[in-house]
Formats: C-alpha cells, sequence, structure tokens
C-alpha cells in the first residue's frame, strides 16, 4: 500500500422514508464512490446504524416510528455518540435547527439543496477533503 492510493470508499447510511428521494440521494452519494445503504423509518434507525456501521448518517427530521430527532438523541446516547449525523429536513423553521443542535447535530440542512452541497456536506463530515470539482 502507498500513500498515493486513494482512500476506500466511506460507507452512508440515508435514513428517508420518501422512496424518490431516497433513491435520487443514494445515486448522487454512490456516484461519489459512498457505499449507502438506505433505511426507511425511525423506529429501527438505530439498529440499522448498528447494522451498517456507517461513517456518516444522513438522517430526515420527518420519519414514521421515530422522528429524526428523537433518533439523533438515540445516536448520541449510544455506543458511537460521535458518529458524524447530517439532518435534513423540509421544514427549514429555526427551532427545527435549534433542537437539531441542542440534541448534537454535526450538520443541518434544508431542503432543497444543491447535489454539491449535499457532497460537500458529508465529505467533509467523513473527514475527507473536499475536492475543487468544477463539474
Amino acid at each position: 500500500m502507498t500513500e498515493a492510493e486513494p482512500a476506500a470508499p466511506g460507507r452512508v447510511l440515508l435514513v428517508e422514508d420518501e422512496p424518490n428521494i431516497a433513491t435520487a440521494l443514494a445515486f448522487i452519494l454512490q456516484r461519489d464512490g459512498w457505499r449507502v445503504s438506505t433505511h426507511p423509518d425511525g423506529a429501527t434507525a438505530l439498529a440499522a446504524v448498528d447494522r451498517h456501521a456507517p461513517d456518516v448518517v444522513v438522517l430526515d427530521v420527518m420519519l414514521p416510528g421515530k422522528s429524526g430527532f428523537e433518533v439523533l438523541a438515540e445516536i448520541r446516547g449510544g455506543p458511537r455518540p460521535d458518529l458524524p449525523v447530517l439532518m435534513l429536513t423540509a421544514k427549514g423553521q429555526a427551532k427545527d435547527r435549534e433542537r437539531a443542535e441542542a440534541l448534537g447535530v454535526s450538520r443541518f440542512m434544508t431542503k432543497p439543496f444543491s447535489n454539491a452541497e449535499l457532497l460537500a456536506a458529508v465529505q467533509q463530515l467523513a473527514g475527507r477533503a473536499v475536492a475543487d470539482d468544477a463539474s
């Protein structure tokens, strides 16, 4: 193994209940080299975190079973409290951002967002250098 060898792709767990959004986000992330697992509900999201051992979790706020806020609180209270979590919401109200920050979210993004913005956030949270890619 040489220093010039690229790092292995990271793992992203995408917790999103809307199939079209999950498919689109997974495609964007996979095209960037990420290994992506998707999970559709909040009730069993913590088990999915344990099962998939992601480097980053992309977490929707509004989920069936448990909200993204509840899932975030469980992650922060679990065995991997420092796991980077990017929370996505369509609501974008200041109180939602404040609640997420109080629970220890790593990054908070309001829908709609650009593909480049999502990729840059995931790369930053995973500790990857963000390339200056003009594509």
